[in-house]
């Protein structure tokens, strides 16, 4: 998943815990859960990469998890962060903080899913940071369901990239 974001961004590691097929298992497991409102998958996803990341080196410095925001008429509309419960296990695994209040999604955009890849890749300047004191010298891992393109991500580490001292890092439940 790190060769997505080459020549990109400054990028410290970046990981993926399942495959995304059209019509396979972690479509539906994704389309449960974030459109069936099946929170539970994100936590035992959450269980399982953050047990993985705990005895990976690389990830054992990782001091807070942000997950990828929801724009708030969303999340009205919706109910929850599809991403939350996953970040959170990820966080308790890790032994890090987990907030959702530093990187906040400053407008809205219309869902991914039916957008094509160029189309994906064209989001800019869509997240912004809050209390950006917390993040001096921290290692921050950013979650999301999954990365296609990675604009998405790319986007939330621009926002905490310009805070000046942190490390970015990525992990997600799938990659297409």
């Amino acid at each position: 998943m790190k060769k997505i974001f080459y020549g990109r961004i400054p990028l410290e590691n970046a990981t993926s815990l399942l495959l995304f097929q059209k019509k396979g298992i972690t479509q539906q497991l994704l389309h449960n859960l974030k459109y069936r409102g099946q929170q539970e998958i994100g936590t035992f996803l959450g269980t399982w990469l953050g047990s993985e990341l705990a005895e990976h080196p690389d990830y054992k410095g990782v001091d807070l998890v942000i997950p990828v925001p929801l724009h708030r008429k969303k999340r009205r509309i919706r109910g929850y962060n599809q991403v939350s419960h996953f970040a959170i296990e990820i966080a308790n695994k890790l032994g890090a903080d987990y907030s959702e209040s530093i990187l906040q999604k400053k407008t809205g955009t219309r869902s991914q899913v039916f957008k094509n890849r160029l189309t994906r890749s064209q989001t800019h300047q869509i997240f912004e940071l809050r209390e950006t004191d917390l993040l001096k010298g921290k290692h921050v891992l950013v979650v999301d369901d999954i990365v296609t393109t990675g604009a998405t991500l790319e986007n939330c580490a621009l926002a905490l990239i310009k805070n000046g001292d942190v490390r970015v890092s990525f992990a997600t439940m799938a990659m297409a």
